[in-house]
């Protein structure tokens, strides 16, 4: 990245043109296309032969870690969803295994606890521990109005955002060595809360707590394992256009004026995973484009 240009103007800023989508959504449809970090992350080898799950790992957030995981000397599990996203997540495995990494694709709904144990037994499977789980899938959808929230989408929300990362934690932990790293992707809207995703607020909000305690216990229980929290300001990803957001003005309340790229989100989740920072654990890591989160 070239540090003598202005970050505001590093990347596209709203107004957006992009086409509606269906949840989940797909990266084909993003306009302009987001970027992973496809031509620009470099890798150092901080992670040769680690062994590392991510979930929602076929598009935006999950695919820019998936790649620089992969560059960085890292066999990668992708959790993703639906058919939909089959192309996707293939682009994903096919960027890890240029980097000459294992790639293993898992689909299917991580709010089933017997899918996630699946999850977790297929990765000790091909790569035989876990170094590092990202639970990083999330869903939302934007509504204006309480009344406008149907109880089933509420229960969907909390379903994937927060007790998906439960069974996959206490799936994963019997087979993570000392060391190792949980990850769980919250939100600036834990701290600043968006009127329009109530749910999704209240989940990201959750997903804090449940890191900030299980860190405790899993230290505690002398585990080795940390874990920690990234907390991203808006950023395009196909979610954004498939979740009824009004796309024309997305990112224009951050300090930046514009979304966050994925490529600009990844390397916060290799900071905590990795031995600089050894001392970390419970901690949430904004990445907001300057959005406050005190």
């Amino acid at each position: 990245m070239n540090e003598n240009i202005d970050p505001k103007k590093l990347y596209p800023s709203p107004p957006f043109d992009t086409p509606d989508q269906d949840y989940p959504g797909t990266e084909n449809k993003m306009e302009p296309k987001a970027d992973h970090g496809e031509e620009s992350y470099v890798g150092y080898g901080r992670f040769k032969g680690k062994k590392v799950i991510i979930t929602g790992g076929d598009s935006g957030i999950g695919k820019a870690v998936a790649i620089a995981f992969a560059r960085e000397g890292a066999d990668v599990l992708i959790s993703y969803l639906a058919d939909v996203e089959d192309k996707d997540a293939e682009d994903t495995a096919e960027y890890v295994r240029k980097a000459g990494r294992k790639a293993v694709l898992m689909k299917g709904d991580i709010t089933s606890e017997k899918h996630c144990k699946a999850i977790i037994d297929k990765a000790v499977e091909e790569f035989g521990q876990i170094d590092v789980l990202i639970n990083n899938a999330a869903f939302h959808i934007a509504r204006k109005k309480l009344e406008d929230i149907p109880t089933d989408e509420w229960e969907l929300t909390f379903d994937t955002n927060v007790n998906a990362i439960f069974y996959l934690c206490k799936a994963a932990v019997p087979h993570m060595p000392k060391g190792s790293s949980i990850i769980n992707t919250s939100s600036v809207v834990a701290f600043d809360p968006s009127e329009d995703l109530l749910p999704y607020s209240a989940t990201k909000s959750a997903v804090i707590n449940l890191t900030a305690n299980l860190n405790q216990i899993l230290l505690k229980q002398g585990t080795g394992i940390r874990v920690n929290s990234v907390a991203p300001g808006p950023v395009w990803t196909p979610l954004i256009p498939a979740t009824k957001f009004d796309v024309e003005t997305f990112g224009e309340n951050t300090a930046m004026e514009r979304p966050g790229q994925p490529v600009e989100i990844a390397p916060a989740f290799l900071f905590l995973a990795s031995a600089d920072a050894s001392f970390i654990s419970g901690a949430v890591l904004p990445v907001t484009g300057g959005r406050i989160t005190i």
